[in-house]
């Protein structure tokens, strides 16, 4: 048989040819499929943020650290100090070695009246306080120096204080809040002149700087010049008419220079800004209870309390009034909240005694003697005790006269006495 064979065509086939040009695309393709794995395994967090974000799904992003930063100050400008530290925390945790951040944090909870935060050991700074950490940061910047001055001014601390604050004035000696920080400390121990020209030198450097202001305000108040307290309290207020600290503050020196309309009115401002600011309704209780409009003064203390069930401030002046009205179950019951509600910040030996009344007037000895004798010590570690110690010795000596099984007893001896803090000058 004669095979024909066209010799036009090549030597080989075509079909080999195809065969190999499959392969090629299946190694392309296959290629392409690993390379297409590879990015998902690498970047499936984004791919899958993109994905979420397609559907209206995806997680709200992180803010970067300046933009936290600056809605904190912001949110202080416009008197929200809560915020104000909630975003500038968020900045500092991001960038826990930015000073910038963490001076701004520390001043809004020195603002809030947490101080120890600022004092207290922090574990992402290395058990170090926030304080100190920006200290040892750069030793050569004076916001470290002046915010641990601050808080340990704020936590009682003013001897303590002032070394820190002088050291920080080597530093920088034109630093308005150093110079601020050292005008409270220094008036705090009774070196009044020193307070005096520490406040003044802080507004000098900066008259803007509400801080230095109410610094400044606090230590001509001990030096009994009222008046120009007022004016300083009223400069810090129209420089920033969003914070209510300033308002309460020159309202309380509007109520000790018998100006109690402007006090009440500047207490009733705080209220717009903020209606449900329980100390400001406590204070306009105080204020209508100082003019004897009594009932009035009493409705707001209810107020607070609507606010603040555990407000142990409002429970005294409550148990106060009724107290006062004999209603004494009701003033027992008042003051049993203010004790169970008060703290170390708040002094409840007006509770603790009142309340020991009460129940001698109740013919309830043991309860009369047991409480007034427990109030005695206390009393003895306040300033300016001595009425407080002789209305309780009052009672004591009351309820072993009306009381059977109290009679004769011995009255409790009395403490030495101890140095107690002198008073501003002017009240």
């Amino acid at each position: 048989m004669q095979i024909k064979r066209d010799y036009s065509q090549p030597f080989f086939s075509t079909r080999r040819r195809r065969r190999t040009g499959g392969s090629r695309f299946l190694f392309l393709y296959g290629l392409f499929v690993g390379a297409f794995l590879v990015v998902v395994y690498t970047q499936f967090d984004r791919l899958q943020l993109a994905a979420l974000d397609a559907v209206g799904m995806a997680p709200t992003s992180t803010p970067f650290a300046s933009t936290m930063a600056t809605g904190g100050a912001d949110a202080f400008q416009n008197g929200d100090v809560a915020l104000a530290a909630e975003m500038f925390g968020q900045a500092h945790r991001q960038q826990p070695n930015n000073l910038d951040y963490a001076y701004e944090y520390g001043k809004m909870l020195i603002e809030l009246d947490q101080a120890e935060e600022v004092l207290a050991p922090q574990r992402n700074l290395d058990n170090m306080s926030l304080a100190d950490w920006a200290i040892n940061l750069n030793p050569l910047d004076p916001r470290g120096y002046a915010l641990k001055t601050k808080a340990l001014v704020w936590t009682g601390a003013a001897a303590e204080a002032i070394p820190i604050g002088v050291s920080g004035l080597e530093q920088d000696n034109q630093f308005s809040p150093l110079h601020a920080a050292l005008g409270r400390a220094y008036t705090a121990i009774g070196r009044y002149q020193q307070g005096l020209t520490h406040g003044e030198t802080a507004v000098t450097n900066d008259p803007l700087d509400v801080d230095a202001r109410r610094s400044y305000a606090y230590s001509l108040i001990w030096v009994g010049a009222r008046e120009e307290a007022i004016y300083q309290l009223e400069d810090a207020i129209s420089i920033n008419p969003n914070l209510t600290a300033s308002y309460f503050e020159l309202a309380a020196q509007y109520l000790a220079a018998n100006q109690d309309e402007l006090a009440i009115a500047t207490y009733e401002r705080v209220l717009s800004m903020d209606p449900r600011n329980e100390r400001a309704f406590l204070r306009l209780c105080e204020a209508y209870n100082k003019v004897g409009q009594n009932d009035r003064a009493q409705g707001y203390c209810e107020d607070a309390l609507n606010i603040n069930p555990e407000y142990a401030p409002a429970w005294m002046r409550v148990g106060m009034a009724r107290y006062t009205r004999r209603n004494y179950e009701g003033a027992i019951e008042a003051f049993n909240n203010c004790v169970a509600f008060g703290d170390s910040e708040f002094p409840q030996i007006e509770c603790w005694y009142l309340r020991g009344l009460a129940h001698y007037y109740l013919g309830e000895c043991d309860q009369a003697w047991t409480i007034l004798t427990d109030s005695l010590p206390m009393a003895e570690q306040l300033a300016d005790n001595d009425l407080l110690i002789a209305n309780i010795r009052e009672g004591l000596r009351l309820t072993t006269v009306s009381c059977a099984n109290y009679a004769g007893r011995a009255l409790p001896t009395d403490i030495p006495p101890t140095p107690i803090p002198p008073t501003p000058i002017g009240g």
